[in-house]
């Protein structure tokens, strides 16, 4: 992988749905796992959802099961999180990453990254 571009972020009410994208331009996008970050400003940086090489093992945060859905379009290079019922504390930036083979929970085992795309639900 050599670069993440993350797209369709931006405003929408709570309640409303918004769908992220991540192009990956790279030979190796079939061997990552991908996975969604999110950081608010003086907030720490939270895993978001992952996805494995394969896409038969997802995780989710707690704060975000029920409620987001994440998958990959290998033969496009993109990854999508889906997010349903959003809410004003979903409000953040953004981040793609991505690592060789399985998920983590570390952001800080991912070696790639996007630039970010901002999410923001007014209430």
């Amino acid at each position: 992988l050599a670069q993440l571009v993350e797209s369709g972020g931006g405003s929408v009410q709570a309640g409303g749905s918004l769908r992220l994208s991540c192009t990956a331009s790279g030979p190796t996008f079939d061997y990552a796992a991908m996975g969604w970050f999110r950081q608010a400003p003086g907030k720490e940086r939270e895993g978001v959802s992952c996805i494995n090489w394969k896409g038969d093992s997802t995780y989710f945060a707690d704060s975000v099961k029920g409620r987001f859905t994440i998958s990959r379009d290998n033969a496009k290079k993109t990854l999508y999180l889906q997010m349903n019922s959003l809410e004003p504390e979903d409000t953040a930036m953004y981040y793609c990453a991505a690592r060789l083979w399985d998920c983590s929970a570390r952001g800080a085992d991912f070696e790639y990254w996007g630039q970010g795309t901002q999410v923001t639900v007014s209430s």
